[in-house]
């Protein structure tokens, strides 16, 4: 049984979370407040999506290479739990955004062409 690939993705205004089951097949697509109001919702989001999916999670937080640099307080909250038995987290510096959407499989939450990109390239791998 192959791991969901998950990408969080925090911005000056919100947190991206992309979550898929292989290259193709989007889980959840999802734009969530800037900054998780509790230090576990980071886990406790991860293992949800395992548990309900029944499959663990290879997740990937792209954000600023610097500490005092990123856009919420997700990355400094996030890194004193980097995993567990149902989930795996790595860090990946963020890129700029040169990459446009080919597809848009669930409408209405905005691009997140460059968050499937990262998926496809760092977690699958």
């Amino acid at each position: 049984m192959e791991s969901i690939w998950m990408g969080i993705a925090p911005n000056a205004t919100s947190t991206r979370v992309l979550a898929m089951a292989g290259p193709h097949d989007t889980l959840l697509k999802a734009r969530l407040s800037r900054s998780p109001s509790h230090p576990r919702a980071m886990a406790t989001l991860l293992e949800a999506i395992a548990l309900w999916q029944g499959r663990t999670i290879r997740a990937a937080l792209c954000a600023d290479a610097r500490l005092d640099g990123s856009d919420s307080s997700l990355f400094r909250e996030t890194f004193a739990d980097v995993g567990g038995p149902l989930y795996t987290l790595d860090w990946i510096p963020a890129r700029g955004r040169g990459h446009r959407a080919r597809r848009r499989d669930i409408t209405g939450m905005g691009e997140f062409a460059d968050l499937r990109q990262l998926l496809i390239d760092e977690v699958a791998r």
